[in-house]
Order: structure tokens, then C-alpha cells, then sequence
């Protein structure tokens, strides 16, 4: 732990790094493309919505009127959507620094995604892990790139039932089903890192969580009630993934999250995550486990 007040000040110049955001038109997502934006990079606002990704975009280049921003439609639910996405993508550029898996829904009613999965196991893990597996090429020819996974605090009620990822045979909990999906993003996150060092390739696997954010994540009024008055802004919830991206001194497998009482708020430190969410073998089965489920052979 620390008590450096890291903030987008700290940030060095980005100018000729290539950055995608996953969920950028909004939240956590938006103000670390706005940071980026405001330092340099090349931003792609990868949105399920595209008129929403344009406002976002507008509005970064209203502040930043020189900022390097474009708008591309990817739906993490959607495997076909996420394909699409990454053979755009390589058409159009030949290298990628930072891949910001920050996308993601909480607690929604039981659902699935179109390819059959859980809804917030599919579109915060699966969909993710696809991207990742298809942009690596890219990613592992840029040197110094990083891939940063956007977990939760939440992480620490997680507790994956290998067995039933899609609820099929138990009682649906939505909130367990949130902590499941962000204890996968942690899984991920920690094997991605030591399938890289034991490659010995010069790029970085790490992750964040944004404490207790004002977002629109939060969907009933009570939640919105709740993060009106208890929840830090946007800007310094974006700050845990914007130091894992671009803090100097970030290592492969670092954990980013506030520095306050319970991660709720505050400047971005080193956290701990769970002790379950370092289980090396449930990682591996995971890995093994979404390659199946995506129809992918995540080559390193």
C-alpha cells in the first residue's frame, strides 16, 4: 500500500500509443478514454451503442478538440460481434498498447447472452476473454502493450460452481452471479500473467476495480439513491484502471483499487484481492474452461 495521490496528472504522454476501451461511452469507461484522449492516444470507444459512443466522442473532442478519438460498435455479449469487432480493428491498425477490458452490466434479472450464456458471466468474462484471445496477435507484437481487466470489489463474494456457469441448476442470485463474473476477470487476469512470463514477452497483464463509483451501473433508485450520496465520481473511479495502464512502475499481475476505507474511495494503490481469486488451479480449469465455451484456442 501507498499514500501517493496518483492522479491523470501522473499520466506520461501517450502520443503514438493505440488504446481500446471496451463500455467507453459512459462511467469508468468514458473517463479513462477522456484521460487518455487528453494525453495523446488513439482512442477507440468500442460501444454497443453507436449514437451513444458518438456523443461520448463528441464530447471528448469538444474538451480536447485535438484529441485522436473514433467510435467502433462491439457488443461483448455477442461472439459474432466481438469477431467482427477485432478483424476491424486489425484491418485498420497494426499495433494496440492498451486493450481496457472495462465493459461490463451488474445484477440484472436472470438472462442470457445470444450465444447461450449467463448474462453477466457472458458479457464480463467470456466476451472479454474472446477479445483478449483474438487481439493478442496484435498485442503481443507491440512492444510494452498491456491488458488491463476491470474487476470489482465484488470479486470477494465470488465463488465459480464450474459445474453450472450458466445457473441452469441453481437458484439464480444475481448478485453472486456479479461476484462470479468478477472473480473470473481476476482468474483470467492472473493466468493471462503467467502464461506471458512463462513466454518471457515484454507486455503486461493486470487489473482494477473502481471502489464505490457513481455510474449508470447502478440501476434501481435505491442503488442510484445510494451512490448519489456514499459514491466517489467517475473521474477518480477511472483512476485504479488508468494507473494500471500507464503507471510507470505497473508490474505484470498487479491488483489497482482506491486507497480508502474498505476500496470504497480514494486515490489508487496496490490492493489484495481474495485469497480464493489467487487459486492457481481454479484459474488454469477456468482458462480451459472459456476457450470451450468460446469455440477459441487462446494462443499465447
Amino acid at each position: 500500500m501507498t499514500d501517493i495521490k496518483w492522479t491523470t496528472n501522473d499520466i506520461p504522454d501517450q502520443k503514438g500509443r493505440v488504446a481500446i476501451i471496451t463500455g467507453s461511452n459512459s462511467g469508468i469507461g468514458f473517463e479513462t478514454a477522456l484521460a487518455l484522449a487528453e494525453k495523446n492516444a488513439e482512442v477507440i470507444l468500442a460501444v454497443r451503442n453507436q449514437a451513444k459512443g458518438d456523443a461520448a466522442m463528441d464530447k471528448i473532442r469538444t474538451l480536447f478538440p485535438n484529441a485522436h478519438v473514433v467510435v467502433k460498435r462491439l457488443d461483448v455479449a455477442n461472439l459474432a460481434s466481438v469477431k467482427d469487432f477485432a478483424d476491424s480493428f486489425k484491418s485498420e491498425f497494426s499495433r494496440l498498447d492498451l486493450l481496457i477490458n472495462n465493459a461490463g452490466i451488474m445484477v440484472p434479472p436472470y438472462g442470457k447472452t445470444v450465444d447461450g450464456f449467463e448474462l453477466q458471466f457472458g458479457t464480463n468474462h467470456l466476451g472479454h476473454f474472446a477479445l483478449t484471445s483474438h487481439l493478442f496477435d496484435v498485442l503481443k507484437s507491440t512492444l510494452k502493450s498491456r491488458i488491463v481487466n476491470v474487476s470489482s470489489n465484488a470479486h470477494k463474494m465470488g465463488n465459480l460452481n464450474v459445474e453450472d456457469l450458466s445457473w441452469e441448476k441453481r437458484r439464480y442470485f444475481n448478485w453472486k452471479a456479479y461476484g462470479d463474473s468478477k472473480i473470473a476477470n481476476l482468474y483470467f487476469t492472473f493466468e493471462l500473467m503467467r502464461k506471458i512470463q512463462d513466454k518471457n514477452l515484454d507486455m503486461i497483464a493486470t487489473s482494477a476495480h473502481p471502489g464505490l463509483t457513481d455510474t449508470e451501473l447502478a440501476k434501481s433508485a435505491v442503488s442510484r439513491l445510494f451512490n448519489k450520496l456514499m459514491a466517489q465520481k467517475g473521474a477518480m473511479g477511472a483512476l485504479p484502471t488508468l494507473r494500471a495502464a500507464t503507471g510507470s512502475a505497473t508490474k505484470n499481475g498487479q491488483y489497482f483499487g482506491p486507497s480508502g476505507l474498505g476500496e470504497w474511495k480514494g486515490y489508487p494503490v496496490l490492493v489484495s484481492p481474495s485469497n480464493r481469486a489467487q487459486d492457481t488451479e481454479i484459474a488454469r480449469k477456468l482458462w480451459a474452461i472459456s476457450e470451450s465455451m468460446t469455440g477459441l484456442k487462446f494462443e499465447i
